[in-house]
C-alpha cells in the first residue's frame, strides 16, 4: 500500500505517493527526477548516491524514501546558485577533481560537509573525510587539491555552511572566485582545467 509523503528538495516541496519499500535514490531520480545522485553499489559502500539530509550527507540508497517524508534533501542540484556553480564544484572544475564524473556528486556532497565543519582541514582529514566515497579515476590527489583550493575559499568567507538554496543566495559568482585565486600566488592551480562539469546528471 502506496504511503503519501511530502519533502522539501533543494529548497521546493514535494508530495508523492510511494511504496514503503521504495528507497531514497530511486525516488530522487525516478519520481523527483534529480539524476545527480547516482546509483552505484547500492550497499552503500561507493558514495555515488551521497546527499544532505537535513544538513548532513547520508547514502540515500540506505534509506527509504519515506524515511525522508517531512525532511530537507540537498542534492547536487541544489549547491548552484543563480546560475553559478558552488565554491567546491568550481574547485573541482579548477583542480581536474573529476574524470568520467560519476562519482563527482557524491565527493562533491562529502567535501561540502567537511568544510562545513572544519575550514582548514589538513590532507590527511580531508582523505579521511572521503573515505566513504569511491573513484576509480583520479587516484584521488586531484580531488585533495580541490577540497585545498575550496578550503582556502572558505577561509575567506566561502558560504559552506549554507543548507539550502535560499541560504546560499550570497554564494561567490565564479567572477569572483577567479579575480581572488589569480590574485593570491597561494591558490595557484595546479592542475589543468578539466572539460567536464561537476554538476552532476544522469
Amino acid at each position: 500500500m502506496k504511503r503519501k509523503i511530502t519533502l522539501t528538495i533543494n529548497g521546493k516541496p514535494y508530495t508523492d505517493e510511494v511504496e514503503p519499500r521504495m528507497l531514497l535514490i530511486h525516488y530522487l531520480r525516478e519520481i523527483a527526477g534529480f539524476t545527480g545522485p547516482h546509483i552505484g553499489c547500492e550497499t552503500s559502500i561507493c558514495g555515488a548516491c551521497t546527499v544532505s539530509l537535513d544538513g548532513k550527507i547520508v547514502k540515500s540508497c540506505t534509506m527509504f524514501a519515506v524515511q525522508a517524508d517531512g525532511r530537507e534533501v540537498v542534492t547536487i542540484e541544489g549547491l548552484a546558485s543563480d546560475g553559478d556553480l558552488h565554491p567546491m564544484q568550481e574547485a573541482f572544475w579548477n583542480q581536474h577533481g573529476l574524470q568520467c564524473g560519476f562519482c563527482t556528486p557524491g565527493m562533491i556532497m562529502a567535501s561540502r560537509q567537511l568544510l562545513e565543519r572544519n575550514s582548514r582541514p589538513t590532507e590527511q582529514e580531508i582523505r579521511h573525510a572521503l573515505d566513504g566515497n569511491l573513484c576509480r579515476c583520479t587516484g584521488y590527489q586531484h580531488i585533495v587539491n580541490a577540497v585545498q583550493e575550496a578550503a582556502l575559499k572558505a577561509q575567506r568567507g566561502a558560504p559552506f555552511g549554507a543548507s539550502s538554496p535560499e541560504a546560499q543566495r550570497g554564494a561567490l559568482s565564479r567572477a569572483a572566485i577567479q579575480e581572488r585565486t589569480s590574485t593570491d600566488p597561494t591558490a595557484a592551480r595546479s592542475a589543468p582545467v578539466c572539460a567536464s562539469s561537476p554538476e552532476g546528471g544522469a
